[in-house]
């Protein structure tokens, strides 16, 4: 997991909670709202944006509950999502919303074992004493997903708290991204879109989706230094870095120092491996632009994807290469 306590975003104070022991006694009332939250999308947004409606009307405490690792990686871990967001970097979109507190719940096959009464008793009456509980209209919950929309209101009667259902959440405003079989109809916004977005390196669209541009996070590793040699060395994320690799591809975007927070450099992204050399594995590289002299080695950093430039290719030769990266670089400097 990845931090307990509180921890400042835009001068406010967010707590993370990391297992029920961790929440205070007495906390509450609250308004709470449920989900994996991966990504953070603009649907998470909004929704997260209308707990802290409610809870600021109700002088109540406004929290989110997610899960760690995402429930697909327990009950189907062949077929589990890549994540968009690390953890660390989902609490910290979450708390950009003005949620008071995260509880991040530990999603364990114990966990997963409950009842729907037993999880609404033990995470939400004995712990948070929620006023009003909001939740989407496919809400599942408790062993086996047996629990519902229904199931919360009914268990909302029986324990004295309210329940809000809200229907999807869609791209609605002008300008947003269509459903391609219906131009006429707004998409609702999903992780799933956005993984389908990422898997053929729609990094522009997906930042619609996201409401921002999609980013790895990790440790720069050393590489094959042939970047260096050819005049253009390379940042090489660790391979464990957080956040999902977009599609094989050239990509215009941003190299942020200091763990996000220093110097925004722009970059050309490569993700591949590199068949001009027979490469094999796959590697996520940006070159800083103009730039020769950064000694990044161990430091994390933050990688942005702005836009796709081109799929990766396979050149003949190392003169040829060059030639593409300069041009690389000029068209990304032109992007950014």
């Amino acid at each position: 997991m990845a931090r307990t306590g509180a921890m400042r975003r835009h001068n406010q104070v967010v707590e993370i909670w990391e297992g029920l022991g961790r929440v205070p006694a007495g906390t509450g009332p609250s308004v709470v709202t449920i989900g994996n939250f991966d990504g953070v999308h603009r649907g998470h947004q909004q929704v997260l944006s209308l707990v802290v409606e409610r809870a600021r009307a109700l002088g109540a405490l406004a929290v989110a509950m997610t899960f760690d690792p995402h429930p697909a990686a327990l009950h189907r871990p062949a077929a589990a999502p890549s994540q968009l967001t690390g953890l660390s970097d989902k609490l910290d979109l979450i708390a950009e919303t003005g949620i008071d507190a995260v509880l991040v719940v530990a999603y364990t096959s114990d966990f997963a074992s409950q009842s729907p009464e037993q999880f609404v008793r033990r995470y939400l009456i004995d712990t948070l004493r929620p006023s009003l509980v909001v939740v989407g209209h496919d809400v599942r919950f408790g062993a086996e997903n047996r629990g519902d929309r229904t199931t919360m209101e009914e268990l909302g009667h029986r324990f004295d708290f309210a329940v809000e259902v809200l229907e999807d959440v869609t791209a609605d405003e002008p300008g947003a991204t269509r459903r391609e079989d219906d131009e006429d109809e707004p998409r609702r916004w999903s992780s799933t879109w956005a993984r389908e977005l990422l898997e053929v390196g729609k990094v522009a669209e997906l930042a619609d989706v996201l409401g921002r541009h999609h980013s790895m996070r990790g440790a720069v590793v050393h590489g094959e230094a042939r970047g260096r040699l050819l005049g253009f060395p390379t940042a090489n994320l660790d391979p464990a870095s957080a956040g999902a690799v977009p599609a094989d591809g050239v990509y215009a975007g941003w190299l942020l120092r200091d763990s996000g927070r220093g110097d925004r450099l722009p970059a050309a992204i490569s993700v591949g491996t590199n068949p001009t050399f027979d490469g094999v594995s796959r590697q996520v590289e940006a070159h800083v632009i103009g730039r020769t002299d950064l000694d990044l080695y161990g430091e994390e950093v933050v990688v942005e994807f702005v836009k796709l430039l081109r799929p990766t290719l396979r050149f003949s030769g190392i003169e040829p290469l060059v030639a593409q990266m300069h041009a690389d670089c000029a068209r990304a400097l032109e992007i950014l």
